[in-house]
């Protein structure tokens, strides 16, 4: 199985990082902000960089959204996984057209309120996860799974 991994550096890079038991021993590659942390955590890892800042956007939405398109075309990934922020956007939407599936963490620190990330990419997830038991109530189909990190 081949699996993209996909968000911000920083804490959402972090999240993805402790799932390093899940995804070690799977193909993989990353996309993420070409900063000091993920240059540091990835630097053995195969990364794209996408554009930033990606929140509310529009100019790197369309540039992230066009790096999808190209990285998907040559990756071809089975699986695309993310806990945030916007870069996944445009990953999640088009991973479907290419037909892989897709795992949304939502953020440990949101107990009732979504993120914006969240309520973009909750309509094409296939796995939505959430680690509040509240958060049912904001994402109906979302599985609760407690604190994962």
């Amino acid at each position: 199985m081949k699996v993209c991994l996909v968000g911000s550096s920083g804490g959402h890079l972090t999240h993805l990082y402790l799932l390093k038991e899940f995804w070690e021993k799977e193909e993989r590659f990353w996309v993420t902000f070409d900063k000091t942390d993920a240059q540091s955590i990835l630097k053995n890892e195969k990364m794209y960089p996408c554009y930033f800042p990606t929140n509310r956007n529009l100019k790197n939405l369309i540039n992230n959204t066009f790096l999808a398109l190209r990285v998907l075309r040559v990756e071809r990934p089975d699986l695309i996984i993310s806990s945030g922020a916007a870069v996944a956007v445009p990953f999640f939407y088009l991973g479907k057209l290419f037909g892989a599936k897709t795992v949304y963490i939502e953020v440990f620190d949101r107990i009732d309120t979504p993120t914006f990330t969240g309520k973009l990419v909750y309509p094409v997830t296939d796995k939505f996860i959430v680690q509040w038991e509240e958060m049912k109530k904001v994402y109906p189909k979302a599985e609760n799974l407690g604190g994962i990190f």
